[in-house]
């Protein structure tokens, strides 16, 4: 039996093959905007789709309310952690209530959105200036940004800044870290692998098939210039 192309190998060939985002499961956020208390770190949990360490965390006054966040550094199970006014590591403040030079990372960009700015391994983002409603904040990538003083963010650098400086050693192991976060990484030249693995494939040497795929061509089948306009280098003049 011939093994699946390429393409659909990467989930996009059909209802036959699914795959199934396991690494992704977890949804970093903050509970709804109007919850305040003190919350536990329940579980710190690795996730091999994210960078950072994730923490499981449970509010304590509702048991029922439990949500993800990026841990911390020196953060460890059974933590106590609040959702409030107390620049504290590790705990969920609105920028309001945060001090120049306060270190934040999870920083919503509209209230009650959950975060979605600085969320890599060992990043952190600096409270700069706070004027009426508005608070600036300088990102890791030295751009300065301009939020609602309600969006809420958590005190603190995000944990795992160290993974980096340890070597890979191996390709094989680069490689399967890739394939766990989705991404490509390097592959063999389509012509140089085996028909059964794409439409490209097979023949000795490199007599290349036409790369325009059909109209109508199915997932899998439909590699290479997709309805292209022109083909084949530009002519001068």
């Amino acid at each position: 039996m011939g093994k699946r192309i390429v393409s659909q190998a990467r989930g996009h060939g059909s209802l036959v093959y699914r795959v199934r985002r396991k690494a992704y499961r977890y949804k970093i956020g903050y509970p709804d905007i109007s919850v305040e208390g003190k919350t536990k770190i329940i579980k710190i949990i690795h996730s091999a789709g994210h960078s950072a360490p994730i923490m499981k965390m449970q509010l304590l006054e509702n048991k029922k309310i439990i949500f993800y966040n990026l841990a911390f550094q020196n953060a460890f199970e059974e933590q106590e952690i609040e959702i409030g006014k107390e620049i504290k590591e590790g705990n969920i403040i609105k920028l309001k209530d945060s001090e120049i030079g306060t270190q934040v990372y999870n920083i919503e960009s509209k209230p009650g959105d959950g975060g979605r700015f600085v969320r890599t391994s060992g990043s952190s983002a600096q409270v700069v200036k706070k004027e009426k409603d508005k608070v600036y904040l300088l990102l890791p990538s030295k751009k300065t940004i301009k939020l609602d003083q309600r969006c809420r963010a958590t005190v603190g650098i995000i944990a795992g800044g160290d993974r980096l400086e340890k070597p890979i050693v191996k390709a094989g192991k680069r490689f399967y870290a890739m394939k766990a976060k989705g991404k490509k990484w390097h592959f063999t030249s389509k012509v140089k692998v085996n028909v059964v693995d794409h439409p490209f494939g097979s023949g000795r040497g490199k007599r290349i098939k036409s790369k325009i795929a059909k109209r109508n061509a199915p997932p899998g089948r439909k590699v290479g210039h997709i309805l292209p306009r022109k083909t084949g280098r530009k002519k001068r003049r």
